[in-house]
């Protein structure tokens, strides 16, 4: 008896819709990977009966302006550099060594223009059937991947510690401003 196959579907739209652009498929993941641990955390604080109220007053709204600075660094971070760095590949500006030759043989119409911002290879390889598009994509992929890999590693773990280290200041400021104590923590 063949067993149901629950994941197919989901791996079957993940690997269409994917395949050409993983650097896409790692922003969305890396994102949702961070809202929802950004929510177990704030959860994990909300539903901890061990905590009292008072400091869940100051915990959570801590906790949500860290999902804020988490999720929308990463998000931007990510997505800038996935942009940048394609922009870079779809103008010629970066490219692998069929698509250099290619274009040098054809300078009569794309050679003043690789590298500017009128350029699009995409355009390019649909009305030139000569153009190596399998070169061109696995090595946009490539690099847009790359380049989001290490965007999402600086985006995690350095711009993030430093915009919720300077936010946590800030908060911190605020209410020692005001003092509040709960038993014998002072916030």
């Amino acid at each position: 008896m063949a067993k149901p196959n629950f994941f197919k579907a989901p791996l079957e739209w993940i690997y269409e819709n994917f395949k050409k652009n993983t650097a896409k498929m790692l922003v969305m993941t890396g994102t949702i990977g961070w809202g929802l641990s950004s929510a177990a955390q704030i959860g994990a604080v909300m539903f901890n009966p061990k905590i009292p109220r008072e400091q869940k007053n100051f915990l959570v709204p801590q906790e949500v302006l860290d999902a804020v600075v988490n999720v929308g660094s990463f998000f931007l971070v990510t997505q800038m550099t996935k942009k940048v760095i394609s922009k870079l590949a779809s103008t010629g500006k970066i490219a692998p060594q069929k698509v250099r030759d290619f274009l040098n043989k054809n300078k009569d119409l794309y050679g003043d223009k690789v590298g500017k911002l009128s350029l699009d290879l995409d355009e390019v390889l649909i009305s030139n059937p000569k153009f190596p598009t399998e070169s061109y994509y696995s090595y946009k992929n490539y690099v847009t991947t790359v380049g989001t890999v290490g965007a999402s590693i600086l985006a995690s773990n350095i711009i993030t510690p430093v915009l919720r280290n300077a936010g946590a200041s800030d908060i911190q400021k605020y209410f020692n401003k005001k003092p509040y104590s709960s038993g014998s923590m002072k916030v």
